[in-house]
């Protein structure tokens, strides 16, 4: 499976738009005067980069704004957008340029791509649904939720949901906008591999596409820690792909082979490894 989400770790997703413009480091973003009606040959982006900073351009509308723009930026800037930092700035600038308001702004977007992953329209609906399936007791605790769509939909299931992250400002956003989506869960801002918890804090703790962003020795330290966390069980998902998608942050690479090497590694677990839209490792506990 190649679409993920993007996972924004430095970029602040709630900093100003002033005159109508977005301002990052090295990056800037707005969105252009007319409708894609008026001008339909136009491309949804068009970008520059002279002197240092990259200036993009956009024409997206409030009912497109979802996590589906990851996939539009892939498409139409491969070859511009260099790196990680660059897809972030601009992701988070046409988020900020398409709503007035940042929390407006968010809130719509959050809306927009929960609908759309609950109603099944999008490719990662498949990967949230075999994970909920998996869950086992009432109390989760998700590692690197990002944008925190899966703790939301637990949320909204009837789970007692902790989010997690390594960027404060995106455990930030998602604790004010669960509150606008009447969607409750905790957030803890911290690293996946020393979560403040205790021992058995959750029934299940879910890693969803988080460990291709990882280092092997990292992506180790992280499973541990889940396994530590977990009263039941771990629920690792990742995508299948044949080189690392840099631009999302992507460092390595799975396949079935690794994932039952990874399952190997632990004791008194009882391990199952499989695919479905990527690659799938469950440890339970025996």
């Amino acid at each position: 499976m190649s679409v993920t989400t993007v996972r924004p770790a430095e970029v602040d997703p709630l900093s100003p738009v002033s005159g109508g413009v977005w301002r990052g480091s090295g990056v800037r973003v707005r969105r252009r005067a007319g409708t894609r009606r008026e001008h339909p040959d136009r491309p949804r982006f068009c970008a520059d980069r002279r002197g240092g900073v990259l200036t993009v351009e956009h024409d997206l509308t409030p009912d497109e704004l979802s996590d589906q723009l990851a996939v539009l930026l892939t498409e139409q800037l491969d070859g511009i957008l260099l790196g990680r930092h660059d897809f972030e700035s601009v992701f988070t600038g046409v988020v900020r340029t398409t709503v007035p308001g940042r929390l407006a702004a968010w809130s719509r977007f959050y809306r927009n791509s929960l609908d759309a992953l609950e109603s099944g329209q999008t490719a990662f609906a498949t990967v949230h649904r075999r994970a909920a399936d998996l869950v086992t007791g009432p109390w989760l605790l998700d590692l690197g939720s990002c944008f925190g769509f899966f703790p939301l939909r637990m949320s909204r299931l009837g789970y007692e949901v902790t989010a997690t992250d390594l960027s404060t400002p995106t455990m930030n956003l998602l604790a004010r906008v669960s509150s606008r989506l009447d969607r409750s869960l905790r957030t803890i801002a911290c690293d996946a591999t020393q979560v403040p918890r205790a021992d058995g804090a959750a029934d299940t703790v879910t890693a969803l596409h988080l460990l291709e962003h990882l280092d092997p020795d990292t992506g180790d330290a992280v499973l541990a820690e889940a396994l530590r966390l977990a009263r039941r069980r771990v629920v690792v998902a990742v995508p299948f792909e044949d080189e690392p998608q840099a631009c999302y942050g992507h460092v390595r690479t799975f396949d079935m082979a690794t994932l039952r090497d990874l399952g190997s590694r632990f004791t008194g677990v009882h391990v199952r490894v499989f695919e479905h839209h990527g690659g799938w490792l469950v440890l339970d506990r025996i």
